[in-house]
């Protein structure tokens, strides 16, 4: 034995036979080939079962897998390394995204073959100017638009396939067109042309979509998913690539210099209609009144149908278009207004909260929440010599303090004690040592009497 270890050989490989499967191997093997390597061991023990077999289903699962690496060693994909040229090729697909006010979302993924630099968006859905307005913001994103975009076969990109040839849908031909974009689709059923992209899916659905692992919070709207988005892209864009040793971020600053320069205004043409914003930030579609953001006033926005609701998209200056409001369809005289797209309402007439314009009453309201309370009540009810009540409440705040001074006020405002005398009384109930205010009798008065006007017009 030591010989033949000296010489090379080594130990002798003891395999064992499995005499219960050899007599189904044929048949195993032909399965296999069926299925194009795909069968499930468990699947193929149910049918030797049937036909006849008493081995164990482990012995099953190791003889099919024995047959599956044999005919991937025959049949399967042998593919070289694909040598990527810095401003050539981007790649886009969806992801699922998270249901947003109980409504799911599509995760527009961009990815730029070199550098490596990926763009998440948000969308309500894959319609053709969704993906238009997506598409144009990504090529923003990278500062340009390469030669090529390969994606899979949407609707919105190929209407039909002959002779294995993709037929592509016009209108994603005039916005490649309008971009300076060839677009090509890959295999239909076969991701492993743009790994890229399904790469990008795959981790931005790992952390933008809400689930036990990332411990990541349901969206309140559309904009926090957004801002999401944008998060993600800064972070996975600023991090060292495992392949390239490099931050995307930074090989983009380079592959910019290969790039196509972009059009100063997106394809618009599928956006829909244009609409002027009046001034109180409406639009108007078939004479119904619909809502827009306030920010948006005088300005240019795109409106279209989208089967029971109208969208809205504006432009947003170097960031490419964006929607910026979706409504259901109403009819004139119903008007769509969206409380969010309008800053905060003032007070109204039942709303009117006290604000001190002088000093007194300033000094007035800061006893507390009673004296505001007080001063509504007192108003509402006419009480007269307000401005000398409130003087006297300040100077009470001042000998008792103030929070027994804002209690009697409560409890003078609910018991709609406002006449001279209510609030010390209020406080003596409730134990205060209340000092009355000195008065000047009419003996020591300065004012002059009317004694001399006695013998007037007599």
């Amino acid at each position: 034995m030591r010989a033949r270890e000296e010489a090379g050989g080594g130990l002798p490989v003891h395999v064992r036979p499995r005499p219960q499967v050899d007599a189904f191997a044929a048949k195993i093997e032909e399965w296999v080939d069926r299925s194009r390597g795909r069968i499930r061991a468990d699947v193929a023990h149910q049918r030797l079962v049937a036909m006849g077999y008493q081995g164990s289903e482990r012995t099953t699962r190791r003889a099919v897998a024995d047959a599956k690496r044999r005919w991937r060693a025959e049949h399967g994909r042998r593919t070289c390394p694909w040598v990527v040229e810095p401003g050539l090729w981007m790649q886009w697909d969806y992801g699922d995204g998270p249901t947003v006010a109980g409504r799911s979302t599509v995760l527009f993924c961009a990815w730029l073959a070199w550098s490596r630099f990926r763009v998440v968006i948000a969308l309500w859905d894959k319609t053709t100017p969704s993906v238009v307005m997506a598409l144009d913001r990504a090529l923003r994103a990278f500062g340009g638009a390469p030669t090529y975009a390969l994606t899979d076969n949407e609707r919105t990109v190929s209407t039909d396939h002959i002779a294995g040839i993709a037929v592509r849908n016009p209108q994603i031909v005039s916005v490649a067109r309008h971009y300076g974009l060839t677009i090509a689709t890959c295999v239909p059923a076969d991701p492993q042309s743009k790994g890229g992209s399904e790469a990008t899916v795959r981790i931005a659905r790992a952390d933008l979509v809400p689930t036990d692992h990332n411990l990541r919070s349901e969206y309140e709207d559309m904009a926090a998913l957004e801002r999401a988005c944008a998060q993600f892209c800064e972070r996975v864009n600023a991090r060292e690539h495992r392949v390239t040793r490099r931050a995307p971020a930074v090989m983009l600053a380079e592959e910019r210099a290969r790039l196509h320069r972009l059009p100063d205004l997106p394809h618009t043409v599928c956006f829909g209609q244009t609409r002027k914003v009046t001034w109180q930030s409406t639009v108007s579609v078939g004479g119904a009144i619909y809502s827009v953001p306030s920010s948006l006033v005088d300005e240019r926005v795109w409106v279209r149908g989208d089967r029971d609701e109208l969208v809205i998209v504006h432009l947003d200056g170097p960031h490419g278009p964006r929607e910026v409001a979706r409504h259901a369809l109403t009819t004139p005289g119903r008007p769509s207004i969206r409380d969010e797209h309008y800053p905060p309402r003032p007070a109204g007439a039942l709303e009117r909260r006290p604000r001190a314009a002088s000093a007194d009453e300033h000094a007035f309201l800061q006893i507390g929440p009673g004296a505001e309370r007080w001063l509504i009540a007192a108003a509402a009810a006419g009480t007269s010599k307000l401005r000398r009540k409130l003087a006297e409440a300040v100077a009470l705040a001042k000998l008792h303090g103030p929070e027994a001074v804002d209690e009697a006020l409560a409890v003078a405002a609910d018991a709609c004690r406002f006449g001279d005398g209510g609030l010390a009384a209020i406080l003596a109930h409730h134990g205060a040592r209340v000092i009355a205010f000195p008065r000047a009798g009419e003996q020591r008065s300065l004012q002059r009497s009317t004694r001399s006007w006695e013998g007037f017009g007599a």
